[in-house]
């Protein structure tokens, strides 16, 4: 090499490393046109070409150097640079370890090898040359922070977070390494923590749009609704086209009561992207609200989700659009459909048999477990985001985790949410197995499909977003659901609806596409919670120390327009009283528009609803049931009844008056109360239940006998086993039938 060409060299180098790469072209052009072997320049305008553009072409420099200058690891580096843009992989591979074997100190190969090695999906072996690295370079947070994020695609959260601390540790204001952790941590369901390192992220970058959309996450978890908002505004004004942004912010609004801003939000996701299957699914789902305004609206909404169900399933048609609705399944459910008391039995079928034909377009079919050999237990798989301290928990887990016959069943539970607490470790301990902590659907249905099951027994469809994409998928010979969330699923794949025979209608049959199931009694095994009854009296809670209280407190979207009447004709015929609800904990936007309703229906009677309203906020379960037991009468909402509640409310030995519904969902009170052999406060019509509400409400004498007798009752609602038996007895036959 002449000195010229070395000096022209050196040149183009130092315009390489800085960056300026067409100034380090002409260079190395110039170079290579008074010496076309210069291997270096040949390598390094060969580097640059592929990056720029032309892969191909760079390639065939770098190979043309190293045919003049073999065995130089950068060489073999920057090939498989090229080749990686090409697309061809493993080629790419090939050249990395030949580079890693002539330099196997270099922390920056062994890096780009790990990169290749994860893009290919090789994530231990991707995982195992992170680490070399590491070794080699521990003070370079790139390299940890790559680490961080292959071990967390891996589900390896220790060590995940461990790395990505220690990125961040060695460089405090790395700003992907921050965001990415964060988004990590939304995963595992820390919410606080993510909101903390992701707010840290946006002020350090605050034009990342991801960044501010990830933030808006965080914050709408830990109850910052107006931050939440703000966060995905925010991300949508640096980027109008960030459809994941637009989904997130009609998720939310859906959530705070503001259906038609809602819906918009979902259509500008679907415009931005039109494979956006959660936002497809979502802009059906939100033309549900949570509460209604009048009854007029109730029949309108519900003709704009059917209409809106309607063009979902047509959109379907569309392979493409099929692919991306499936993926999201159980991202958005009908859960505010069965709140306006309507046999829902053919829009569930319709939705059911959406999301089974399009899971079962997608997803592979799985091989069913054969009937029980004699001697054989049955495996008994229970499928739940609810092994926890919940009303699901409470009603049903509880009880069969407990009282099923062990020698005739295998139970594994698959816990499906992201909750561990002291009612989760309990649950794990009465399981034969006791599956957890699973990241990803397809992960969730290879593990349910794993154990072979013979039959699947889900508490509820509806609430849980993994348990109802399973649902919708056949994994077991038995699928069988319970009325955690009492509607039918609609879903082909669901065989039996665990019902209760005290609580179904004499047409109950009519309103389920599965087989209907009455066991006996309230269909289920109740221990009664136990907890310390929070001490409370009336003046702590803004409540008159006189005068009838009529409790209310049950969620707002059970209260229907058409009821809102019973509040002032009960206050009309008693005089001076208070009628006491709880808000709504997601949004006060909701109680308001639930507040302004009770001022309608009062006003119709000439009076002042404020008068005589009190809305609580929400409490905990030990302050609720230690606030009934403040009241003098429990008000049960006509169409949907408490269940739990009333349950757990039997502990203050309350009068009770109900108006048995419908549907099933509208009769758990009166099935408590038939259970208990206190039947006199069932109403028989909406006047019948005004009349009985006035009479307890004033006559002291007849509300004491009512609470003596449901005192003297209440314990045949807890602890029934004949339920269980029922069951057990309902699921062998079951498999004799396989």
């Amino acid at each position: 090499m002449t000195d010229d060409v070395a000096e022209q060299f050196a040149v183009a180098l130092a315009h390489h490393e800085a960056g300026r790469q067409e100034q380090a072209r002409t260079h190395y052009r110039d170079i290579l046109s008074r010496d076309p072997n210069h291997a270096e320049s040949l390598h390094l305008f060969g580097l640059i070409t592929a990056q720029t553009g032309d892969p191909e072409a760079g390639a065939r420099l770098i190979q043309r150097a190293m045919e003049l200058a073999p065995g130089h690891a950068p060489h073999h580096n920057s090939l498989a640079v090229a080749y990686q843009l090409l697309g061809r992989g493993e080629d790419a591979v090939a050249e990395y370890r030949a580079a890693a074997t002539l330099r196997p100190e270099s922390a920056e190969i062994h890096n780009n090898l790990a990169a290749t090695l994860r893009m290919l999906g090789q994530h231990e072996e991707a995982v195992a040359e992170y680490r070399y690295a590491a070794a080699r370079a521990p003070g370079s947070a790139e390299i940890w922070y790559n680490l961080a994020s292959t071990l967390a695609e891996r589900d390896a959260a220790e060590d995940a977070e461990a790395c990505f601390r220690r990125a961040i540790g060695l460089r405090p204001g790395f700003v992907d390494c921050l965001a990415n952790y964060g988004r990590w941590l939304t995963g595992q369901a820390r919410w606080r923590e993510a909101e903390t390192w992701l707010s840290e992220a946006v002020r350090l970058s605050p034009g990342d749009a991801r960044g501010w959309n990830n933030l808006g996450i965080a914050r709408q978890e830990t109850g910052g609704t107006r931050q939440a908002e703000a966060s995905y505004r925010r991300a949508i004004a640096i980027d109008p086209d960030f459809a994941d942004a637009h989904y997130n912010l009609g998720c939310l609004l859906s959530a705070d009561g503001h259906t038609d801003d809602a819906v918009r939000c979902h259509e500008a996701a679907i415009a931005a992207d039109p494979l956006h299957g959660a936002a497809l699914l979502a802009l059906c789902m939100a033309r549900l609200p949570i509460v209604y305004r009048t009854e007029a609206e109730v029949i309108d909404r519900r003709g704009h989700y059917l209409a809106a169900l309607d063009q979902l399933a047509a959109a379907t048609g569309a392979p493409s659009v099929a692919r991306a609705v499936a993926a999201a399944i159980g991202t958005s459910q009908p859960f505010f459909l069965p709140y306006q008391e309507k046999n829902d039995r053919e829009p569930q079928a319709a939705f059911g048999r959406l999301v089974c034909r399009l899971l079962a377009g997608t997803e592979p079919r799985s091989p069913l477990a054969a009937r029980p050999v004699q001697g054989e237990r049955i495996r008994l798989g229970i499928v739940s985001g609810f092994f926890q301290d919940h009303t699901i928990f409470r009603l049903f887990l509880l009880g069969w985790l407990t009282e099923l016959d062990r020698d005739r069943f295998e139970v594994t539970a698959f816990h499906t949410g992201h909750t561990y607490d002291t009612e989760t470790a309990r649950a794990a301990a009465a399981c034969d197995q006791f599956v957890n902590g699973i990241r990803s659907a397809a992960a969730w249905r290879e593990a349910v499909s794993g154990s072979a099951p013979h039959v699947l027994l889900y508490p509820e469809i509806g609430m849980d977003p993994i348990s109802a994409r399973l649902a919708a998928q056949r994994l077991a010979p038995v699928q069988c659901v319970s009325w955690g969330h009492p509607e039918t699923t609609g879903m082909p794949t669901m065989d039996a609806f665990l019902s209760a025979d005290l609580m179904e209608p004499p047409d109950g049959d009519a309103h389920y596409t599965e087989r209907l199931v009455r066991l006996p009694g309230l269909g289920l095994h109740y221990t009664p919670d136990d907890r310390t009854v929070s001490p409370l009296d009336r003046e702590s809670l803004g409540l008159e120390p006189r005068g009838p209280v009529f409790w209310s407190g049950q969620a707002l979207y059970k209260y229907l327009p058409s009821y809102d009447q019973v509040f002032p004709r009960i206050a009309a015929a008693v005089g001076a009283c208070q009628f006491v609800f709880i808000g709504f904990a997601k949004s006060d936007a909701v109680t308001a528009a639930f507040r302004e309703r009770l001022n309608q229906a009062f006003a119709a009677f000439g009076m002042d609803a404020n008068r005589y309203c009190v809305i609580l906020p929400p409490m905990a379960q030990s302050q609720f049931i230690a606030a009934v037991g403040l009241a003098d009468v429990i008000l049960d909402t006509p169409g949907w009844s408490g269940g739990r509640s009333t349950l757990d409310c039997l502990a203050q030995n309350p009068a009770i008056v109900t108006l048995p519904g419908p549907f099933m969902r509208g009769r758990h009170t009166a099935a408590i109360l038939r259970r208990i052999g206190c039947e006199e406060t069932i109403a028989h019509s909406l006047d019948d239940y005004v009349s009985i509400a006035v009479r307890l409400g004033l006559d002291t004498a007849w509300r004491m006998r009512v609470r003596l007798a449901v005192e003297a009752g209440k314990n045949r609602a807890f602890r029934d086993k004949a339920p269980v038996r029922a069951l057990e007895a309902f699921l062998t036959a079951a498999m004799e039938r396989l």
